[in-house]
Order: C-alpha cells, then sequence, then structure tokens
C-alpha cells in the first residue's frame, strides 16, 4: 500500500500507467469540483468574489510551478495548442523568417509553424538524437533569419529529455524567441523558466498535473509581451475588465491580455487543487519518486524476452516515460491487449508507451509487466 493512496484511490483491477496523455484526478480535485458544483447549484454565482480568489491562487501556483516572477506573468488559456497558437499569429513576420525545432515533436508544435508558411516563414525540422549533442545540432541549424526556436522540454513519444537551458541561452545570446512546451515537465520534473531563458511556457493541465482538460498555464516573459499582436478581444482582455460602459479600452499590461472571454472557473478550482498536493510534497519528491519507478519500469522491461527500450537510458535525458517495442509483436493488437486487462497506457513512438507518476504503486508496476509477460501475440 501507499501513502498517497488516499489521494489516489484507483480501482483496484486498474494498473494506470498513462499520465503522459491524462491523468487521474487526485481525491482533492474531485472534492473541489464537487463542492463548485454544490455551491453553483445551490446559490449561484453569489461566492463569485470568492472564486476569483481561487483563480488568483492558481495563477499563483502556477508561477511558483515555472519560476515565473510574477502570477501577473501567467495566462490561463483552454491548451497547449491555442496557446501556441497565440505565439505564432502574435509574431510579427518577415518573409524569409525562418523556425528551428524538432522533427519529433507532438503535431500541435508543429501544424501551427507549418501553417505560416503563406506568410513566407520556413520550418527548419531538425531530426532529434539521443547523442550527446542533439541540442548542439539544433543550433547548428539557426542563421541570421532564425526568429523563435520551439521545442519540447520533454518529448512525447519516448520521453527523451532535452537541454533546454543550453538551447535557452544560446536563443537569448543570439536575440530568437525562444518557446518551450513544457506539457511532459510540468507537476512531474523541476522546471524553471528564468534558468532556461524561455520567452514563451505553455502547457495543459491534465498530464503531470493531474487537473483537468480545458485549462492551461501560458507564461509570457513580461519584457516581449506587446512584441506579440493581439488576434482575441473580448471584455476579459482589457486593462479594466469590470468598466463595462466605458467605450475607451486598452489591453491589458498583464498577461490576461490574452485572455479574451469569461474563464473556465470549474477547471481553474480543479487545477488549484491539484497542484496544492505537488507543493504539498514538493517537486523534488515527485520527481525522485518518478524516476524510482521509471528504473523499476525498465529494470522489469529488460527481462522480458524480445523487448527494446526505445527510451532513453542516460539518467540526464529521461523523463516519466518509458517506452519499449517487443520483436515481432503487432504493437497496435498488443496495445489492445494490455488496455483489456486494464493496463492503461499508449502506443506511441514506434512502441508501447508506460508512464507512472510518483504515486504509482511498485504491485501495479509487477503487475503490468506481468500481463506484459503473457502477451502471446509474438
Amino acid at each position: 500500500m501507499s501513502v498517497y493512496d488516499d489521494e489516489f484511490p484507483l480501482a483496484n483491477n486498474i494498473c494506470y500507467l498513462n499520465h503522459a496523455a491524462v491523468s487521474p484526478w487526485p481525491r482533492r480535485t474531485a472534492d473541489a469540483v464537487s463542492l463548485f458544483a454544490k455551491e453553483n447549484m445551490t446559490y449561484g454565482a453569489q461566492r463569485y468574489l470568492e472564486w476569483l480568489k481561487v483563480e488568483r491562487a492558481l495563477r499563483e501556483s502556477l508561477a511558483w510551478l515555472i519560476n515565473a516572477p510574477s502570477f501577473h506573468d501567467i495566462a490561463l488559456l483552454k491548451n497547449t495548442s491555442e496557446a501556441l497558437s497565440v505565439v505564432a499569429y502574435g509574431i510579427d513576420w518577415q518573409p524569409g523568417d525562418n523556425i528551428v525545432s524538432y522533427a519529433e515533436e507532438f503535431p500541435s508544435n508543429r501544424i501551427v509553424w507549418e501553417s505560416l508558411a503563406s506568410k513566407g516563414v520556413e520550418l527548419r525540422l531538425i531530426k532529434l538524437t539521443e547523442s550527446e549533442d542533439t541540442e548542439g545540432e539544433l543550433i547548428a541549424r539557426c542563421d541570421e533569419r532564425t526568429r523563435l526556436v520551439t521545442v519540447s522540454s520533454v518529448q512525447y513519444a519516448r520521453g527523451l529529455r532535452v537541454d533546454i537551458d543550453k538551447i535557452g541561452a544560446f536563443c537569448r545570446a543570439n536575440n530568437i524567441l525562444y518557446c518551450v512546451d513544457a506539457i511532459q515537465s510540468l507537476g512531474a520534473l523541476p522546471f524553471d523558466a528564468q534558468r532556461c531563458k524561455a520567452d514563451f511556457v505553455m502547457a495543459d493541465g491534465h498530464k503531470w498535473m493531474m487537473g483537468p482538460e480545458g485549462l492551461a498555464l501560458f507564461y509570457c516573459r513580461a519584457e516581449i509581451r506587446e512584441q506579440l499582436n493581439l488576434n482575441q478581444f473580448g471584455w476579459h482582455m482589457v486593462d479594466k475588465p469590470g468598466n463595462y460602459d466605458s467605450t475607451e479600452w486598452q489591453p491589458s499590461q498583464t498577461a490576461t491580455r490574452f485572455e479574451c472571454g469569461s474563464p473556465n472557473m470549474m477547471a481553474a478550482h480543479a487545477l488549484h487543487a491539484s497542484l496544492s498536493l505537488i507543493q504539498d510534497i514538493g517537486l523534488e519528491t515527485i520527481s525522485n519518486k518518478l524516476f524510482k519507478n521509471v528504473s523499476l519500469l525498465i529494470d522489469s522491461i529488460d527481462n522480458i524476452n524480445k523487448t527494446s527500450l526505445l527510451s532513453p537510458r542516460d539518467h540526464m535525458r529521461q523523463s516519466g516515460i518509458v517506452t519499449f517495442s517487443i520483436a515481432g509483436a503487432d504493437h497496435a493488437q498488443l496495445y489492445a491487449y494490455l488496455m483489456q486487462n486494464n493496463v492503461i497506457c499508449a502506443q506511441r513512438g514506434g512502441g508501447i508507451r508506460f508512464s507512472p507518476h510518483f504515486y504509482t504503486r511498485n504491485d501495479h508496476i509487477y503487475k503490468a509487466i506481468e500481463i506484459l509477460n503473457n502477451y502471446k501475440g509474438c
């Protein structure tokens, strides 16, 4: 049994290894949503001013999570894709500009940049390698027309962790904008937007932060905030959002300038509760426990006949993602078999992706490995 079982009362027959996709909610998050729904049902918006305090506390927690200078630097958007689009269509591109990224990025961090081709913007995709200097290979593709470098802190398919500090130092020194999709880091690994010199950071809350879908962090460095052109407008993004009668307006000086309309209050209550658990436990404790689970998974997978680890073995490159293949296996069938046997996982990166979290119990990992070992499809 785990000390975290009360917060994560998963069904006994479930081996949940899919936090890189969608996490289960902690008990406190479900309780927060239930209380919010009951208040809404019983009192309507009578306590709206109290709800706004929760929303502000959420911004403060997110600022803490990425070491942003202020909660005023945090916008609450719908998802990572929206945040990436705010950046892509906020920059004043010139024909001949280029963007440099990795070819293996999640589609959200590729499609939006490809859509800029009509503006004469080139997307340069570098094949990711596990070499000691895959960041150097990325940097080498930058030139005097590179306006933006955009990478994921952790690659979604095989979990390779990129040295975002090295890339960020190069970008800042060369006046190149730097965008980090941190969805596979936040809530699992320490992250410091100041140390990595990110201009933009974005991440949904429904993966390692263990929150709801439909609410995402967007950080924009204050010094460049007004350089982004706005493409969404409404009552909420102005400097005085409660002054409905005024016909004069200016965009907010804070990151709320990127929030055009009403907030997702229910999701804000949920994500605030989830982040309170992360703060209570501490990111260092969470990452240490997560890496122990990752090591246990890798050791167990190595002992299964015909398996090949597709995720990094180097600890400095590892994350919470463990992806593997089995020689001769139909991985679509293997995935279906695992799901039918309540091993919740994903088919990614040419194999099967397991992604435990810090609270994942050893007996659940052993059970998943036992089920995997019993697969007869090879």
